[in-house]
């Protein structure tokens, strides 16, 4: 398992050991879909979901989902962001979640990133699942990384 950090020699899980690596600024962008019936898209876009607000509590939900990831993911170091967006936009058929995290740190903050789309779809279900059984959370993934050793990567 010498591939995969997350394991010590004898297959066990471990956090890695970040202590000796530099402190670089870090950036990562995840993003994912939402999709949606007409009808459901046509009230959240005429703002008449009971529940409030869709976009903007699904762009907070994200916020502080990122700043929870430590203790949702279990080996992942508890990280000092320095900021974390959520964009929710209409993208038919359904709404389109994309975040950014960044901080200075030695390590990465693509989990984070992750975490902010993921906890954003799930509100924005949570929000309409009166409204519609069908919806579908799909394709989270990560689009682009930036700093540290590895440097700079974008989905092709």
């Amino acid at each position: 398992m010498s591939g995969l950090t997350h394991f010590d020699e004898a297959g066990k899980p471990r956090m890695v050991d970040v202590s000796g690596k530099a402190d670089t600024a870090r950036e990562a962008v995840a993003r994912g879909r939402v999709r949606l019936a007409e009808a459901t898209l046509a009230l959240v876009t005429a703002g008449r979901v009971g529940k409030g607000d869709v976009i903007g509590i699904a762009e907070l939900a994200g916020i502080m989902g990122a700043k929870r990831t430590a203790e949702l993911i279990p080996l992942c170091h508890p990280l000092a962001l320095s900021s974390v967006t959520v964009r929710v936009t209409v993208a038919e058929p359904g709404l389109l979640v994309e975040a950014t995290a960044r901080t200075t740190g030695p390590t990465g903050v693509e989990m984070e990133a992750l975490t902010a789309v993921s906890v954003a779809c799930l509100t924005i279900y949570d929000m309409l699942k009166a409204a519609e059984r069908g919806i579908s959370i799909e394709a989270i993934e990560l689009v682009a990384k930036s700093g540290g050793k590895s440097g700079e990567w974008r989905r092709g």
